[in-house]
């Protein structure tokens, strides 16, 4: 296999402003109607485990749900593979179609299944299997809209857009699933929530489909991509035919698990700040469902503002100085936010933490994708990125589980997560040190 040519790629014809503008909302927004999907799972978590996962120990039913956050993970680097495959060989903007519309289709599905009261064991057995179906199209979202935006941007840009596409993408998506959650638990207050108002939030993925399909239709391809197929029809570049087995050639099989100690720095990181937060709330604070939607939508906006600026941060001073500057701070504040938000009843306060909270764990990712994209040559970075993200996202997701497994009670929740934070961000730290700068290195 012949190389790609990195000058030939890099003084490609500038791209129109028009189709720059198109792919970074096409990025952002496919990313945030992905995790507004998966979102909804995470804000009803506590009333999925009952009536699904149902324990006597409250702590046990939310693991529960988690592992099956979990699951969906873990399919994620098998949806990376299918669809960052096709993404590195056909183009970025089809994955991402087929993609976003799975996502919605399988979220909506699970409005519709039946509770365990209702059809008994085989109701927790088939929402997983829903899950392991979204996992799938999940990882291929990650595939295309990391990798198009970042293509299509000026390269000073790229860091700001790393964090507006992963963080801001987070931060928006958070906010749509924290506005409908606020919208359903109005309809359906109280006891009525856990009868109609958990599926009307599934019900609403059919939105992201809808959007996803508007959005994406008439979107132009890569320029780094369109730039290859020239060269490869021109017959000065052989792409390859499995991206996926170069990925674990003996060439970039390193550089993939040292990205994981980043990712899955970032991923827990993230998983256990904005992602454990609406059960934080709810189970160790007690705030009540329509405060608890007020005060993450707030963090949403914090997450949004952090990941832009963190990722602005790195065009600035360059990656892997803001992953050691990120992994510091993490490793320091984090844990004092969650021990103090614990002991907190006032709720200005605890909406205080709530933002420090979401703001910290956002800025720990907000670099990784244009860290990753760089780590790559177009003719596998779809695949490359994808797999990175999602095999260090797919571990970092499984730390909700294993702290809500770690806590005797909601009471321990809060010393739990401060002991995974200071373990998983040591381990940030060492793959910070390791990494090599990536800066400027788009090829």
């Amino acid at each position: 296999m012949t190389t790609l040519n990195i000058e030939a790629v890099e003084t490609a014809p500038p791209v129109a402003a028009k189709q720059m503008r198109n792919a970074m909302v096409a990025s952002v927004l496919g990313w945030s109607l992905d995790l507004f999907d998966l979102f909804i799972l995470l804000y009803v978590a506590p009333t999925v485990g009952a009536l699904f996962f149902p324990s006597s120990v409250p702590t046990l039913s939310l693991a529960a749900v988690y592992a099956s956050f979990a699951v969906t993970l873990l399919m994620r680097p098998v949806g990376s593979a299918i669809f960052g495959h096709y993404a590195d060989v056909h183009g970025r903007k089809g994955a991402m179609l087929v993609a976003i519309v799975g996502v919605g289709i399988s979220t909506a599905a699970f409005g519709l299944l039946p509770t365990i009261a209702q059809a008994g064991f085989i109701a927790p057995v088939l929402f997983l299997l829903l899950r392991l179906v979204q996992g799938i199209f999940v990882g291929g979202v990650v595939a295309s809209t990391h990798t198009i935006g970042t293509e299509s941007i000026k390269p000073a840009w790229r860091g700001a857009m790393s964090g507006l596409i992963g963080g801001g993408g987070a931060g928006i998506g958070s906010l749509l699933a924290s506005f409908v959650f606020l919208v359903t638990s109005s309809i359906f207050p109280g006891d009525a929530f856990a009868v109609w108002g958990w599926r009307c939030m599934f019900f609403s993925g059919l939105l992201s489909s809808l959007l996803g399909w508007f959005i994406f239709r008439n979107l132009e391809e890569s320029p780094f991509f369109k730039e290859q197929q020239k060269q490869k029809a021109a017959g000065t570049f052989q792409a390859p035919r499995a991206p996926v087995k170069v990925l674990f050639s003996s060439e970039h099989r390193n550089t993939l698990l040292l990205n994981l100690l980043i990712t899955f720095g970032g991923g827990a990181g993230y998983y256990l700040t904005s992602g454990y937060l609406p059960s934080f709330l709810k189970v160790v604070n007690g705030v009540p469902n329509n405060v608890s939607s007020l005060i993450l939508m707030s963090a949403s906006l914090a997450a949004l503002v952090s990941a832009v600026l963190v990722g602005a941060l790195s065009d600035f001073i360059g990656r892997k100085k803001t992953f050691l500057l990120v992994g510091v701070c993490m490793l320091v504040l984090l844990p004092l936010c969650y021990l103090n938000m614990a002991k907190t009843t006032d709720t200005s306060t605890i909406a205080f933490y709530a933002l420090a909270i979401a703001f910290l764990g956002n800025a720990g990712y907000a670099p990784v994708l244009i860290f990753l994209n760089e780590r790559f040559p177009t003719a596998i970075r779809a695949s490359g990125t994808g797999l990175s993200w999602n095999i260090g996202f797919a571990l970092g997701g499984m730390m909700p589980t294993f702290v809500s497994l770690a806590s005797a009670g909601p009471a321990q929740i809060p010393m739990s997560l401060s002991i995974f934070v200071a373990v998983i961000f040591t381990i940030y730290l060492i793959g910070a040190v390791l990494i090599p700068e990536t800066k400027g290195d788009f090829r």
